[in-house]
């Protein structure tokens, strides 16, 4: 395997929706990409901010390429499952993976993998940037940022939170805010992720740092409360929240990123890099990002580049 890129712990707590993609050119150019079905495989369950993003860009993509593209969810393993899926797959472009940025740091956290998750694949496009958000219910009796870490250091050892899975962004985020914030609440890994919801609303853990779209409808119904969110701007739409920067709290989470599987760029990822953010400029696209919590990256063609996303891997923003 290739020399890893080492990253401090600040580093690696990044929260964005990073889509990992294997798009290769067909062999001597002979076939035009894409000619057959493209199968996206989401290394998460069904329903999370992932899956739900994976499902609209397939969508899009479907449509300009006029070609089948179909989400499969691999989950498992913090997406080591997922990338695995893709890093077998055969370097055609015909199976992608649209997954977080805890993509980029496999490497770190797993020993022994049989692909290098940022060697062996190539930057597409930025795709969208979903920030962590932080959750908890209305039954915890806090209603700020501030009034969340001062009872989690009353308690210290005592307020629980869920994530996706050890190693995963939702882990990550936690972990980051934690060590900002100077408090110490206890890590509970989830290997389904709608049961962080029921536990969430039944009390047996106290708060999560997911991205928006995975609890919006609980958000707008006040079943749960969102404090804050991890970027440098606040959030108006679909509801407000305000940053925890402007709460005393520095705590931001960078963007995302769109990959395919080998180290050089090809006909087909260019074609590919062309196509994401015509997508995402698109009026259905934006407003439907926009209304689960994910834009900024999804705006700006200029993030929307092969050579951009290798180099947001490489720099301290990953």
């Amino acid at each position: 395997m290739s020399k890893r890129r080492g990253r401090s712990f600040a580093q690696l707590a990044t929260a964005a929706v990073t889509a990992a993609a294997c798009f290769a050119a067909a062999a001597h150019g002979q076939e035009s990409y894409p000619s057959r079905l493209i199968t996206v495989v989401a290394p998460i369950t069904a329903g999370t901010a992932i899956d739900i993003l994976a499902r609209l860009y397939a969508d899009k993509l479907a449509k300009r390429f006029g070609q089948q593209v179909v989400v499969a969810n691999r989950p498992g393993a913090g997406g080591l499952i997922g990338a695995q899926t893709v890093a077998s797959s055969a370097p055609d472009g015909y199976t992608v993976l649209f997954a977080n940025s805890g993509h980029a740091i496999l490497g770190t956290l797993n020993k022994n993998l049989p692909f290098d998750p940022v060697a062996d694949f190539a930057g597409v496009a930025l795709v969208g940037e979903a920030p962590a958000i932080v959750v908890v219910p209305p039954s915890l009796g806090v209603s700020s940022l501030q009034e969340f870490v001062a009872l989690a250091k009353s308690k210290p050892g005592e307020i629980n939170y869920g994530s996706a899975g050890i190693g995963t962004s939702t882990h990550l985020a936690g972990a980051y805010f934690a060590l900002k914030a100077g408090i110490d609440i206890v890590h509970v890994p989830y290997t389904v992720s709608a049961t962080i919801i029921a536990d969430l609303l039944g009390g047996r853990i106290q708060a999560s740092f997911v991205p928006m779209a995975f609890v919006l409808p609980l958000l707008q119904d006040g079943r749960l409360k969102a404090l804050a969110v991890a970027a440098k701007e606040p959030i108006a739409e679909p509801i407000a929240i305000a940053t925890a920067q402007s709460q005393g709290i520095d705590y931001t989470r960078p963007g995302t990123a769109c990959w395919r599987r080998g180290k050089r760029r090809s006909p087909s990822s260019t074609r590919s890099a062309r196509r994401s953010p015509r997508l995402a400029k698109t009026p259905s696209c934006r407003r439907k990002s926009a209304s689960r919590g994910s834009s900024r990256a999804t705006s700006l063609a200029r993030h929307s580049t092969p050579i951009s996303v290798t180099k947001w891997c490489a720099s301290p923003r990953c």
